[in-house]
């Protein structure tokens, strides 16, 4: 039986990382990043998100198998009891389990943090094709969150024009005087 495990990113996994991105950069348009960024940018990005909220690593056996993290949804005050949250799996570690593993722990860094809402950006096919499909949507469906917006042909990626839309799941009571959210410390 393997041996799963969830934990805080360090600087070090950071190739790991960004070969499990790489992938999805190259061969899809689950991200429309044209370009593989440089480990250095990649760390840089790793190190601007740990400034403030969770960056996670889940392990099998050992090996990183994918991450998670959450980033500022707008980046005004207004908006702090909001954040926008990202997952990837190895391409070859999806379907068993992982995913819903570390999006619950992120989760539950984020609620006590007095994160209220989630979101998810996600490229969206009109028609599914090799290099997108709706499963990301289905996966965060499965999780909770509900579809709250559209963009039609927003991101070209492959020659081709994909949709993009936004999922939202509430995770917490919304009072009328708030508590301030806490950064993330691990």
């Amino acid at each position: 039986m393997s041996v799963i495990t969830i934990r805080d990113a360090k600087l070090e996994d950071a190739q790991r990382i960004l070969e499990i991105y790489g992938y999805y950069v190259l061969n899809t348009a689950i991200t429309f990043e044209y370009d593989v960024p440089a480990l250095a940018e990649f760390q840089n990005r790793m190190k601007n998100t740990q400034k403030h909220y969770p960056y996670l690593v889940i392990e099998r056996d050992g090996v990183i198998q994918g991450y998670a993290y959450a980033g500022a949804f707008v980046g005004r005050a207004a908006y702090d009891w909001s954040c926008e949250m990202t997952v990837y799996l190895d391409h070859t570690a999806r379907k068993c389990g992982l995913g819903r593993k570390i999006y619950e722990a992120l989760e539950d860094r984020l609620l006590k943090m007095g994160i209220l809402n989630l979101y998810a950006c996600i490229g969206y096919p009109e028609i599914e094709d090799e290099y997108l499909n709706r499963n990301s949507a289905d996966f965060h469906a499965h999780l909770g969150f509900v579809q709250v917006g559209e963009f039609h042909q927003c991101g070209y990626k492959f020659g081709r024009w994909y949709n993009m839309i936004w999922m939202e799941k509430i995770i917490g009571a919304h009072q009328l005087e708030q508590a301030p959210v806490k950064f993330y410390s691990k």
